[in-house]
Formats: C-alpha cells, structure tokens, sequence
C-alpha cells in the first residue's frame, strides 16, 4: 500500500469519503493531534484502526462528529448541565461520554454501554466530517503507546505503508489530547486531562470531580488514556522533579557514552547549559508546553540515546494535562547514578 499525504481540498475529502465508506482508514487533523479515522457504525472498519495501531482491545474510542450532527442518533440521554458544556467549549478539544444507543459498533466502546464523543475545532477536522456525515472514531494517528502525532510527517512515520490517505491540516496547535470528561452523572467527571480544565468545567456547571483509577478486577475503563504506558518515545527516559538530581543523571549517562538530552522549561535551561547535552526547551507558558510536547519527544526520540525530562514548575490547570502525559511518556526505569 501507498500512503499519499495529501492537502484538504474538494478532491482529497472525495477520496476520503469513499476510503471511509469502503471500510477503510484515513488519518485527519484535528486542534489536538491527529487521528486515525474510521466509520463508527462498520465493525470491520473499527477493529481495522485497533489492528493497525496495534491498540488494546479493551481502550475505548472516540466518536467525532461535525457541529451540525443530531447527536440523538448515538446518544441515549443528554444530561441537563450537557448543553452548557456544548455552548461553553465546542467545538473544541473537549470529549464528552454519554449513554449510548448503542448503535455505533461495539468494537467502540469495548462492550460499555456509553459513548464518547467529540466535536473538533479544526476546520480540516470539520470539512472531513461534514463530507462524511456519519461519526467517525478517531484515536491518535500513532502506533499504540507511542509519541502521539501533531503534523502529517509524524503520521506518516508510523503509518507508511499501512493507510492509503493523510489529510494534512498542518501542525496541532493544542498539541495534547482533548479532556475527556464522564457526564453520565449528577456531576461531570474528568476522565482524561487535557486543555479544558476541571475549573473551567465547574465554572459552567457548578462542579467538576476527577477520575483516579483504581479498577476494580473485570472493570473496564470509560476513555483512553487511562490505562497503560502512553506517548512514550523510542529512547531510554527519566523525570525528575529536582533539577539538581537530574544535572547528577546526564553526568553519570554522559560517562556512560550515552548521547544525552534534556527536555525542560525554558527558565531551568541554564542549568544544563554547560553540561554539553542536547536542549529541548518545552516553553514558557501553559499553552507552549502543551503544544511543543509532542513534537519535542519525537525529535528527542531521533537525537539522543536518553531523554531527561524535568518537570515544568507550575502545577495545576492546564499544566495538569500536560504533566499526566509527560509522566506517562517517562514510564521506563529511573536512571541510577
């Protein structure tokens, strides 16, 4: 198979449509990063993106829909404080999980009988939906557990060979995963971290709690990202919290022949400058952070033998997104020195 990275025009969203259509997979931008998509409905189309990514069975999915779709189709209820999350954040990088009618597979949802889904701001995302016009599931465009993909180029380095199409929407400007967030309750529960806080959610409805896992033996998960190592670069990682500790880390690699980088804050970068590593400056504000992420593991991944990563100062708010996935990207065993 041939993978054709290909600008959103008239024609390139024809020969998306039709791939969709035919049971296949074609990767879209979306405001976060880019997704594997296929059609929600097809069993055969799902278990094709789970076969593909080399995803889990049992890490749901998300179903995007353009702006203008009757969401009663694939949702069982709306809750009341629903419509004000919609009118508040969407579209936008905000997954909401309802009861489902269970008419999309059940490939999707693992079996659960709820149903996540999202409206997506980018224009290219909406084009492509409104083209379709069916809900389209869409995990990141990234081999399981993998750094996820924030330009076409990234997709096409996991997927060469393996789809037909990427629609190239340019770089994702918010550069993590939308939060995803349980309104099968009384109140809403984050699931998943992301740009859309806790506060700003119980700023529009009065109250918002977070999802700590602690499954139960049998019980399976409502979101991705839940569960397992994530977005994880192909190099040997470490975080610290100290930045004197990790000075003490790229010493002990360095003496060990390792090629060795620093993925960091833009204020904490002097404390590496004379320790003759590779630097990765991961920004100043929230936004920047979340946005570079991504883009920085992967050219960390190409650069280095061991990434040390710090981690950024501010806690809380959207830094909360970003931490959970800089932790999950530095999973592997601690450096000794």
């Amino acid at each position: 198979m041939t993978t054709h990275i290909k600008q959103i025009t008239s024609e390139s969203l024809s020969e998306a449509k039709k791939i969709i259509f035919d049971g296949g997979v074609v990767a879209i931008p979306t405001e976060t990063v880019y997704g594997l998509g296929g059609n929600a409905f097809d069993d055969s189309a799902v278990e094709k993106i789970f076969a593909v990514k080399g995803r889990p069975a049992d890490n749901p999915l998300i179903a995007h829909v353009h702006k203008e779709y009757d969401l009663s189709n694939i949702i069982d209820y709306d809750p009341p404080y629903a419509k004000a999350l919609r009118e508040a954040f969407l579209p936008g990088p905000l997954t909401l999980v309802y009861p489902s009618t269970g008419k999309v597979s059940p490939c999707v949802s693992c079996g659960l009988n709820t149903l996540a889904v999202r409206i997506p701001a980018h224009e290219g995302a909406q084009a492509f939906l409104r083209a379709v016009d069916i809900p389209v599931v869409a995990p990141s465009a990234n081999i399981s557990k993998h750094v996820s993909p924030t330009s076409a180029q990234h997709v096409f380095e996991d997927f060469n060979g393996k789809i037909p199409l990427i629609l190239d929407g340019g770089a994702c400007e918010g550069g993590i995963e939308s939060t995803v967030c349980d309104i099968t309750g009384d109140i809403p529960v984050i699931l998943r971290p992301g740009l859309i806080t806790k506060e700003m959610i119980a700023g529009v409805v009065g109250a918002c709690e977070e999802y700590t896992p602690a499954l139960q033996e049998g019980e399976k998960v409502k979101s991705p990202g839940v569960l397992y190592k994530h977005y994880a670069p192909r190099c040997k990682t470490a975080l610290y919290t100290d930045t004197a500790e990790a000075v003490n880390a790229c010493q002990a690699e360095k003496r060990a022949g390792k090629r060795v980088a620093v993925l960091c804050e833009e204020e904490k970068l002097p404390c590496f400058a004379r320790e003759g590593v590779i630097l990765f400056n991961l920004g100043k504000t929230e936004e920047e952070m979340a946005s570079r992420l991504y883009g920085l593991l992967r050219e960390a991944e190409k650069a280095c033998d061991t990434l040390i990563a710090v981690k950024p100062t501010k806690q809380g708010g959207k830094m909360t997104g970003v931490l959970n996935r800089l932790t999950k990207a530095c999973l592997s065993v601690d450096i000794k020195h």
